[in-house]
C-alpha cells in the first residue's frame, strides 16, 4: 500500500499468495467500535484490479452496510464496474481499476462513521441505527468487548 491508512495494518494469510489479506481493523475514534480491533478478509479476484476485491468481517459485527451471516461490507466502490440501474449506484461510485486499497479502506472508516441506511444489506442494523441507537450502542460496546 502507498499510502497506508491510519488504523488498519495487514498481513498475508498465506505467504504463497497475494491474493488474500487479513486486516486488523482498529475502531475509528468517535464511533461506537472504537476501542475494537476487528479482523476483516480482503481477497483479490485473479483479475484484479481490473475487478474489485471483497472485503468481509471475521469478527462478529453489527452494521447496516455490512451482511449479518457473512460479514461481507457492501459498499459501492466494492460493485463491479459498470453500470446496475437497479442499484441507483452511478457507474463513477463504482469500483474503477484506478482505486486502490487505501480508497477501500478510507470508504470502510467513512461507513463506520456514518453508515447509508437508504441502500443497508443489514436492514435490522439499519432500522436500529435509525431509531434506536442507545441500543445500537450497546449492541456495538458488546462486540467491542469481544474483539
Amino acid at each position: 500500500m502507498n499510502d497506508p491508512v491510519e488504523g488498519f495494518t495487514v498481513e498475508l494469510v498465506n505467504e504463497s499468495s497475494l491474493y488474500e489479506w487479513k486486516v486488523y481493523l482498529e475502531g475509528p475514534k468517535d464511533t461506537y467500535y472504537e476501542g475494537g480491533v476487528f479482523q476483516l478478509l480482503l481477497s483479490f479476484p485473479r483479475d484484479y484490479p481490473m475487478n474489485p476485491p471483497t472485503l468481509r468481517f471475521i469478527s462478529e459485527f453489527w452494521h447496516p452496510n455490512v451482511y449479518v451471516r457473512e460479514g461481507r461490507v457492501c459498499i459501492s466502490i466494492l460493485h463491479p464496474p459498470g453500470e446496475d440501474v437497479l442499484s441507483g449506484e452511478l457507474p463513477q461510485e463504482r469500483w474503477l481499476p484506478t482505486q486502490s486499497v487505501s480508497t477501500i479502506i478510507l470508504s470502510l472508516m467513512s461507513i463506520l462513521s456514518d453508515p447509508n441506511c437508504s441502500s443497508p444489506a443489514n436492514v435490522d442494523a439499519s432500522v436500529e441505527w435509525r431509531t434506536n441507537k442507545e441500543s445500537y450502542k450497546k449492541r456495538c460496546a458488546k462486540l467491542v468487548e469481544k474483539a
